[in-house]
């Protein structure tokens, strides 16, 4: 009788053990996986998070965790100490800020051009940037900070058009939100924002647009915790895997390698 319970305490013991192996972690052999953190502008939502499915593909044990927003937004988070690994943004200038955390020399990978975003049967019969500056138009922009936004100030001034739009938005999905929900009659974004709404908006090419084409550049940030990871995120999006990516969703190539 005492062997028998001697025998039962051991193998209880042993099933405990091998519970202990089974849950370590979260429970799906990843407790030795390594995060990278990757900051990107709000328009590059969709490509990104192929991109990053791309790279985990690639990288057994290895997690992209993305975060979008306005890119003067991200910047200030990254200036005040938030852990990015890699940096892409909306335009040359808000990288310009981050000059001194950049782990190297930023690399341009894609070009965005604004189109005229409004409901797919375009009630107010608007055909071009002049259109928007009609006092029953409820148009909605990027605040000036943001790359959109400066974009919008740059065709506007381009084709001597004044705007007066009804509120000014920190990122581009939140103009074309404004728009999708019938909160705005028109708003200026980005093609690939127009391609991604995949119809539920009709996008209106303007001549002034091309005046203000928004070159995307990307870093890796100084410091980063993932060591040669964040590189080689910066390669797969400059490489032939992401810039294909970035062609179907809209995106143009960038005319140079760095900015």
């Amino acid at each position: 009788m005492r062997k028998r319970a001697a025998f039962l305490v051991l193998l209880g013991v042993v099933l405990t053990s091998c519970g202990d192996d089974e849950t370590t972690g979260d429970g799906d052999g990843s407790a030795d996986a390594t995060t990278l953190t990757v900051y990107a502008a709000a328009s590059l939502t969709k490509t990104f998070e192929q991109i990053g499915e791309e790279f985990e593909a690639q990288h057994d044990g290895v997690e992209v965790e993305l975060s979008f927003g306005g890119s003067s937004d991200l910047v200030a988070q990254i200036q005040e100490g938030a852990p990015a690994d890699v940096f892409a943004s909306a335009d040359v200038s808000n990288m310009d800020k981050l000059a001194e955390l950049q782990g190297q020399e930023p690399q341009d990978f894609a070009t965005n051009t604004l189109q005229i975003a409004v409901a797919p049967d375009n009630p107010l019969g608007i055909e071009g940037l002049s259109d928007l500056a009609g006092q029953d138009v409820r148009l909605v922009v990027c605040a000036p900070q943001v790359p959109c936004g400066a974009a919008a100030q740059k065709a506007a001034a381009a084709g001597g058009v004044e705007l007066t739009p009804v509120s000014e938005e920190q990122s581009v999905t939140d103009v074309l939100g404004k728009v999708t929900s019938g909160e705005a009659d028109a708003g200026l974004v980005y093609v690939t924002d127009v391609l991604a709404a995949s119809g539920a908006v009709l996008g209106i090419d303007f001549a002034e647009a091309a005046a203000a084409v928004n070159t995307y550049p990307i870093t890796t940030i100084e410091g980063n915790d993932s060591g040669a990871l964040a590189g080689e995120f910066v390669d797969l999006v400059v490489g032939e895997t992401g810039q294909s990516i970035l062609g179907a969703a809209g995106f143009a190539p960038a005319s140079s390698s760095s900015s």
